[in-house]
């Protein structure tokens, strides 16, 4: 803050601020491990680098992709089309992963996403469907038993219905693959209007589907096999979906691509799988492919992940990590020509046949699977400018580098809603979860914009960037957090994670220099006021298996317990992005003559200091690349993923050993 006052770039105020505050023994102490900290996360981020240059991470394994997997794998079994060798492949598969399973079901009898989530009654119905599919519900019985107790508690199949409301994206897939493995009437089963999949992909937006965009695959394979077991009484429907099934089916094979998995994803593959396979359509070659996605994507610890993985997510995630602060990003281009290559390749030029997105943006992966998208999008154009702006390419290169930048930002503003906001895929999609505009990514597409403003001078342009500072500013809500729709936290109301939402408004704060923006109190007020005991933030209640049995009942987000099974345990996930976000506070040249309360900028001085003892004590613990499940996939499916620890708590250990913000951590 010295700096800032003096007008001292980050080394300079640096040094300055060690030259006055670090006199003492403590202050040295504080500071080397500050930095050794940072050093040590920086050494553990080069180390998840792939050969190549570029970083993939890994996925958590997942009990709800493991049962659609062995479900859809035990239906091919019963056909005759696997040949000998890849049925005694597909046999292995699915004993290795009825054991996996079978040693992770939770406490309370039910089963969560990943071994750190807690039960929930999507995923232990699916269990239950799996153990009955694959013919081992005997050897299973006491377990069975157990979960379906589990899952009368949480309302049976209207439980499932009330889990997700008007979206059908899940819950009839899920009720569907119920059925077909024997456990619940077809007639519980919603019809899906599987021959809307015929219309124009310009046209779905304006059919008001009762699923999400992304979903058009489980649309069509879902809507058939009812279609097949369940036909309406109707003449004339009946008739109608006669005809558009075989079309359908044209328009499904068209939009799977060449990895043979939907969205790369195993649960979307294995239920468009087992649907066609249950509606008699095993000999399909969207069967065939899908079973190959299923069978490349096991695991040899008998697990199948949520997703193949996040490989340009987390790339671009890192290279901005990296680029925070300092020179942590060298300036020879031979150490990073192939990550750019690879980064550049992995933009989108042609028309995406799932969605019909133009050219221009980045999707999640590098894999076919992929589908562009407005989070992934501006990670790659935030990436991109710092290599362009960091390291001594030639101007070939960099030139390169501003023609991807402009196709990219010209994507992101025609991707704009009406509501002035950005959705993840596709426009005008605003009806259900997961489609509409949402805060993070909209402020996230806001910063991209703003590093990029050379390709912002047209009309158009100008007004998508007024809006959008709009739509972000008006969706504080009134406690003052903003909420994100890709992040989630299991101990929040409606696993909903305000520390990741609010964190990425205020780093559009700091990128536009924009504290000062109303709002911007009460926001800080509430991250203050939600710090846990231990100094973080975030995390879980300790001891959350036992406090979510059914005998316990639910007692989250509870004030009246005091006991130490409800005291929270942070993440470091949520921990570096608030830390980051209050860091970059304190150095953005605010002071309590901004505000209307007294005292703010201390008490953020004070927080921002216990968070970053928090860190630097997960560090030294050797625990900082423990990973949370803070990750929403489609459908609010939990994830967690191997490289998140690392990337957001790198910033925040970054910016606290060159900006020295706070006074004392021993």
């Amino acid at each position: 803050i010295l700096g800032c006052w003096l007008g001292l770039d980050a080394a300079d105020y640096a040094s300055v601020i060690m030259s006055t505050l670090s006199s003492s023994e403590q202050s040295t102490s504080r500071y080397t491990r500050i930095c050794a900290a940072r050093d040590e996360v920086i050494r553990l981020l080069h180390q998840e680098r792939e050969p190549g240059g570029w970083w993939v991470g890994e996925l958590s394994a997942s009990a709800l992709s493991t049962a659609t997997a062995i479900s859809a794998l035990s239906f091919y079994l019963e056909t005759d089309q696997p040949d000998a060798k890849l049925r005694d492949r597909i046999s292995a598969q699915i004993e290795s992963g009825i054991q996996w399973i079978g040693a992770r079901q939770n406490e309370d009898g039910g089963w969560g996403d990943t071994d750190l989530s807690y039960s929930n009654i999507s995923t232990t119905m699916l269990v239950i469907a799996t153990l009955h599919a694959a013919g081992v519900e005997q050897e299973y019985e006491e377990q069975l038993a157990a979960a379906q107790k589990y899952v009368d508690s949480k309302g049976g199949i209207e439980g499932i219905r009330a889990r997700y409301g008007e979206d059908k994206t899940f819950a009839v897939p899920i009720l569907a693959n119920c059925a077909m493995a024997g456990i619940v009437p077809w007639k519980e089963v919603s019809a899906l209007p599987f021959e809307a999949a015929c219309v124009p992909q310009r046209f779905y937006n304006l059919l008001q589907l009762p699923v999400v965009s992304y979903a058009i695959p489980a649309l069509v394979a879902i809507g058939i096999v009812k279609f097949k077991n369940d036909p309406p009484w109707d003449p004339f429907r009946k008739t109608i979906r006669s005809l558009a099934a075989g079309r359908s089916l044209k328009v499904l094979e068209r939009m799977q691509p060449a990895s043979g998995g939907f969205l790369e994803a195993v649960p979307l593959t294995s239920f468009v799988s087992m649907g066609l396979i249950k509606a008699g359509r095993a000999d399909n070659p969207v069967v065939r492919e899908g079973v190959r996605f299923i069978v490349e994507s096991f695991r040899e610890d008998g697990s199948w992940p949520i997703d193949t993985n996040l490989a340009t997510w987390v790339t671009t995630l890192s290279i901005n990590a990296l680029a925070s602060g300092g020179d942590h990003i060298d300036a020879d281009p031979e150490k990073w020509k192939p990550c750019l290559r690879w980064l550049l390749d992995c933009q989108n030029t042609e028309k995406h046949p799932f969605t019909g997105a133009d050219p221009g943006g980045w999707g999640w992966t590098d894999l076919s699977g992929a589908v562009p998208d407005a989070d992934d999008t501006p990670g790659a154009l935030i990436a991109l400018r710092h290599l362009h702006d960091r390291v001594d390419f030639d101007d070939q290169t960099k030139q390169e580098i501003r023609t991807a930048a402009a196709a990219g930002v010209n994507w992101l503003i025609k991707l704009q809603n009406r509501d002035r906001g950005w959705p993840t895929f596709c426009r005008g999609w605003g009806r259900l979860p997961f489609d509409r505009s949402g805060v993070d990514i909209s402020a996230h597409v806001l910063r991209a914009l703003n590093v990029w403003p050379e390709y912002l001078t047209s009309l158009k342009a100008s007004q998508s960037f007024k809006h959008g500072w709009m739509y972000v500013v008006g969706s504080q809500r009134d406690d003052g957090t903003w909420l994100p729709l890709w992040f989630g936290n299991q101990d929040q109301p409606d696993d909903i994670n305000p520390f990741y939402g609010t964190a990425k408004v205020f780093s559009w704060y700091r990128d536009q220099e924009a504290f000062h923006t109303p709002g911007t109190e009460i926001g800080l007020e509430w991250l203050l006021k939600n710090q846990n005991s231990d100094g973080g933030w975030g995390g879980t209640f300790r001891n959350a298996a036992k406090l979510m049995s059914p005998e316990a009942g639910n007692r989250r987000n509870t004030s009246e317990d005091t006991s130490n099974d409800l005291e929270m345990v942070s993440s470091v996930e949520e921990t570096g992005l608030v830390v980051e976000s209050l860091l970059d506070f304190l150095a953005s040249g605010v002071s309590d003559a901004d505000f209307e309360v007294v005292g703010l900028f201390e008490r953020v001085r004070l927080s921002a200091e216990r968070g970053l003892q928090w860190l630097v004590s997960s560090v030294e613990a050797g625990t900082i690349d423990r990973p949370s499940p803070i990750g929403f996939y489609f459908a609010k499916l939990w994830y967690y993923e191997r490289m998140y620890p690392l990337v957001f708590a790198a910033p925040a250990l970054i910016k606290a050993a060159e900006l020295q913000p706070v006074q004392s951590i021993d």
